[in-house]
């Protein structure tokens, strides 16, 4: 059986119960009888302040998280068009107005405009690679202290956003080359290489060696191999690490050329044409890792 309720407002709720007198007790949305149990009021509405703790550090605040892939961190406003809402001609021209002085008002300084379009073309590169919103805020967080401390002056912006998601991806031992970051962005090479290597020298970043392996299973799947052949090109790499024969070497390459060879140990139809398209080099370098493995044999 449902208990009783009587819906009056919180600040004219009773002190006692008016069907046997008892004292009630307050809660934080409920008026009850500690007598015979009755619910005098039920206020469902939470009036306080919503503080909410979004991470770790113990912090309360309100409203969205901050998003770091924004260059005012996704707390700026955005006056919308209202397409369907029946709004007079002067009111429509004057929303025309403020939305213009809302968006001239965005940037306050040059910088912060350079910083919102090197957060766009970070997004579009992270978009075009397939790579995960986490590398995205590295990123952008990245080319913000680049910014902040000076690297920027006399580099191309498209440059050092295509470099940020370079050393992302190289610091989170991701496999993506430098051809595949150039092919999507608005950089070349050189600009890329600059900026990567301002941003690993000034900022020290903890980049290390990639492991061919890396490469092997995304390499492997674009040439449609098996998973014996890919096993069989992991021997051949730690072949070549314990060698020693790996340093200097594109580990692009290396892995491009183990799994020809081991492709070829299976019988399997491989072309060295097709291992360098895949790992974004020349058949001559292919060859040559070709040659050295079959002397480590």
């Amino acid at each position: 059986m449902n208990t009783p309720t009587i819906a009056v407002p919180p600040d004219t709720a009773c002190k006692t119960c008016h069907e046997c007198g008892g004292e009630v007790r307050h809660t934080d949305d409920e008026r009850i009888c500690t007598e015979c149990g009755l619910v005098l009021v039920r206020d469902r509405i939470d009036r306080g302040p919503d503080w909410r703790c979004l991470d770790d550090t113990g912090q309360r605040r309100t409203g969205a998280p901050v998003d770091r892939t924004r260059h005012d961190g996704g707390i700026s406003t955005c006056i919308g068009y209202g397409e369907g809402t029946d709004i007079t001609e002067a009111r429509a021209q004057q929303l025309i107005r403020i939305r213009t002085l809302h968006n001239r008002s965005r940037f306050e300084s040059k910088a912060e405009r350079n910083r919102a379009y090197g957060f766009t073309e970070i997004k579009r590169i992270v978009s075009s690679r397939s790579l995960s919103r986490s590398i995205e805020e590295q990123a952008c967080s990245l080319f913000e202290s680049a910014q902040s401390e000076g690297l920027l002056s006399g580099r191309s912006i498209e440059g050092f956003s295509a470099g940020a998601v370079y050393a992302v991806c190289r610091v989170q031992s991701i496999p993506r080359t430098i051809e595949e970051i150039v092919a999507v962005a608005r950089a070349d090479r050189d600009e890329l290489g600059v900026a990567y290597d301002a941003l690993n020298r000034e900022l020290g970043l903890p980049t290390g060696p990639i492991s061919p392996l890396t490469y092997l299973p995304r390499y492997a799947s674009e040439l449609e191999l098996a998973n014996d052949i890919e096993m069989r090109a992991r021997e051949y790499v730690d072949a070549i690490v314990t060698a020693g024969k790996l340093g200097g070497k594109n580990p692009s390459g290396v892995a491009a050329a183990c799994l020809y060879m081991a492709a070829y140990d299976f019988g399997v139809d491989v072309t060295q044409t097709a291992a360098a398209d895949v790992a974004g080099v020349s058949r001559m370098t292919i060859r040559s890792r070709i040659t050295e493995l079959k002397e480590l044999d």
